[in-house]
This record gives structure tokens, sequence and C-alpha cells, in this order.
């Protein structure tokens, strides 16, 4: 019986050895569980891409009280899709206001982005769904982050944020392996 709980022992600390090089300390997040955005640049001209960023910060601006009350994706991603034409005015009227001759369209789909991390949280490269904002032609670099959980939406974002939960599968083997 001495021997079982030491070998049991010795396979759970060679478990975590082996777990923790693969293991950074950061939560890995699960693409279902977010919804992001994407504001595209209509090119790279300095002028697109300081409007992108004046379009951003409006943008943000007005999700914030729209989503400040959807705590599921579900809900975040019906605020989102009933609010199109807000969404497309702002970004309109900030071009229009600069004088610039192309215009922007929203719409929610899913896309791949690439790892990326928001202080503690990793959100693996994937496909994601996500608000697409196009301004004119997109072509230009992009802003992307996270409206639901709202990670880019300061105001809003303790709230919501502390609802999402992680799990770390190398923890649940052993606390199984334990129990079992």
């Amino acid at each position: 019986m001495k021997y079982i709980t030491i070998f049991s022992l010795i396979i759970a600390i060679a478990i975590m050895l082996l777990g923790s090089s693969f293991y950074s300390g950061e939560n890995i997040a699960n693409t279902s569980e977010f919804l992001r955005i994407h504001i595209r640049a209509n090119s790279n001209d300095i002028g697109d891409q300081t409007i992108k960023y004046e379009i951003k910060n409006e943008i943000v601006e007005a999700l914030i009280p729209i989503l400040s009350n959807c705590n599921s994706k579900e809900l975040a991603f019906n605020a989102i899709e009933s609010n199109f034409k807000l969404i497309e005015n702002v970004s309109n009227n900030i071009l229009k206001k600069d004088g610039l001759n192309y215009s922007s369209k929203a719409k929610l789909t899913k896309e791949y982005f690439p790892t990326r991390s928001y202080n503690d949280i990793v959100l693996e490269s994937g496909t994601y769904d996500a608000l697409i904002v196009e301004l004119g032609e997109a072509k230009g670099d992009n802003w992307w982050c996270v409206v639901y959980p709202p990670l880019c939406f300061v105001n809003s974002s303790a709230q919501t944020y502390s609802q999402v939960v992680y799990k770390s599968k190398l923890l649940e083997i052993i606390r199984k392996f334990f129990k079992g």
C-alpha cells in the first residue's frame, strides 16, 4: 500500500512538472466564449489609419451602454445585430465630418484571428464570432479587440469579465487522479 501511495505521488509530480513546461500561467480561452470586434481601415494611408482609431474610440463609446446589461455572448450578439445602423452612423458621421468620400459597413460573421493576449488571458488563434466594421475598401491595417466579455470596454469590463470561468485541464486530471 505504501508503494502505491509513493508511486501515485511520483506520477502526480511528474504530471505537474510536465504540465508546467507547457503552461505559462495564463488562462487560455475557448473561442466560443468570445465575441470579437475588428475595424478595418480603408488603406494604410496615415489619414485612413488615423480615422480608424477615431472611429474605434467612438464605436466603443457607443457600444458601452448597449452592452452594459448583456450578461451573455448571445445577448451581446443580438444587441450588436440590432444596432448595425447606429454603428454605421457613428462611423459614417466621422468620415463625413473629415470630408472622406467612403462609408462604413458593419456585419457579424465568423473570422480567423491570430493568438492575442489581454492581460492574463490568452485568446488562441482560431475562428471567432466577430463584429466587423469595414471602412471604405477595408484594405488597410486593422484594429481588433473583444466585445464580449468586454475586454476593450474599460467602463464595463469588470462586471462581465468576472463571470467568465477558465479551467485548467491539468488541474482537472490531477484532481480526478487523487479522487479516483
